[in-house]
């Protein structure tokens, strides 16, 4: 029997065309995939997490490729991942997301270098998050820090978890505070 059981799946788009100054030529997108699943471990401690964070490399893939669709990925710039487990499981619970979510992101995306950020928390259903993004190809492009909001109103109940990846087409629309600019970016490691 499947690990994996989803009770329910959202698609969140937001388009940014200005925040209080001219409007942008072509508006930032920023889209959050959403998969709620049963918490196979809910309950109880379990010693191997690894078949589980094997199995959801299918979710990952799957919350990925919706998202490579609705942005087109030549646009895409920034990435995240996040989870939100239900008060009945642990952090542990939500960390396999990083290793499942997190590559299926570079698989799709041709395998970028920058390190893709996270945030995880054990909560109640109705619980929001504000999950950090940054360019994909390096994470010290600091036009490119910004952050999404993700969460579902009845999720998670205390035996699910709440897996969500985030993209989006580029930074702030009005980012003017300098740093390393994507144009910038020579040693192509992820970093500088």
């Amino acid at each position: 029997m499947s690990l994996i059981q989803i009770r329910k799946r959202s698609l969140a788009i937001e388009s940014t065309f200005h925040e209080g100054g001219p409007v942008a030529a072509v508006p930032v997108k920023m889209a959050a995939a959403c998969a709620v699943i049963r918490n196979p471990y809910a309950g109880r401690y379990e010693p191997d997490l690894m078949p589980f964070m094997a199995e959801l490399r299918s979710l990952g893939t799957t919350l990925a490729q919706e998202l490579v669709d609705t942005l087109g990925k030549e646009n895409i710039e920034v990435y995240s991942k996040a989870a939100i487990v239900g008060v009945n499981g642990e952090i542990e619970h939500g960390a396999v997301w990083h290793e499942a979510g997190g590559w299926a992101m570079r698989a799709l995306l041709g395998e970028p270098k920058a390190i893709v950020p996270a945030n995880k928390a054990v909560a109640n259903a109705g619980y929001r998050m504000m999950v950090p993004v940054h360019y994909i190809h390096a994470c010290y492009v600091r036009s490119h820090f910004n952050s999404m909001e993700v969460g579902i109103q009845d999720a998670p109940r205390p035996d699910e978890i709440l897996f969500a990846l985030v993209m989006g087409t580029g930074g702030r629309v009005h980012s003017r505070l300098g740093g390393l600019t994507k144009d910038k970016v020579s040693v192509h490691d992820g970093q500088r």
